[in-house]
């Protein structure tokens, strides 16, 4: 680990696996969700905001345009599915599985064992309230990947405390 790394106030971490960012641009296990931002299968232009909440396994899943998934009617829809395998390259089985509070009966967790399991326990599908902070820390990240590399300090990020410094 880096200097850098060691006295950041945030963790970095390492994927599990490498990952294509094609299909699932976006995935975060935050507010007690697994959420992030799926793209559309049939249109270039259209994403999909989804989340599974943590213990209830409540889901939510809509357009970028809050409108709602067609797919997404009393059960996991395809969008959360991908979520749910790209967060297991992302961060692991086991530590999806240990953030949502599933319980794998077969042992050693997978991401089709997770989401069969959350599935089975018959969530209820919630709102889309949500939908708009996650799409935008989504929009947030595209935003820095616009940038031309440098090491200048960024404006907006110069709220973090300085390291070593005498106050």
């Amino acid at each position: 680990m880096s200097d850098w790394e060691r006295s950041s106030t945030a963790r970095v971490t390492t994927p599990a696996r490498a990952r294509k960012l094609t299909k699932v641009p976006f995935v975060e296990l935050a507010d007690g969700r697994l959420q992030g931002v799926v793209s559309s299968g049939s249109d270039i232009g259209r994403v999909y905001v989804s989340s599974v909440a943590a213990g209830t396994y409540t889901f939510a899943c809509s357009t970028n345009n809050n409108r709602p998934c067609g797919g997404a009617r009393g059960s996991f829809c395809n969008h959360i599915r991908a979520l749910i395998n790209e967060a297991v390259l992302q961060y692991g089985a086991e530590r999806v599985a240990r953030y949502l509070r599933v319980e794998t009966a077969d042992g050693e967790p997978s991401a089709q064992t997770i989401a069969n399991d959350m599935s089975d326990s018959r969530p209820q599908q919630g709102d889309t309230k949500d939908a708009a902070p996650v799409f935008s820390r989504f929009l947030r990240h595209l935003a820095y990947l616009e940038l031309t590399p440098s090491t200048a300090p960024l404006p907006e990020m110069q709220w973090f405390p300085p390291t070593r410094a005498v106050a």
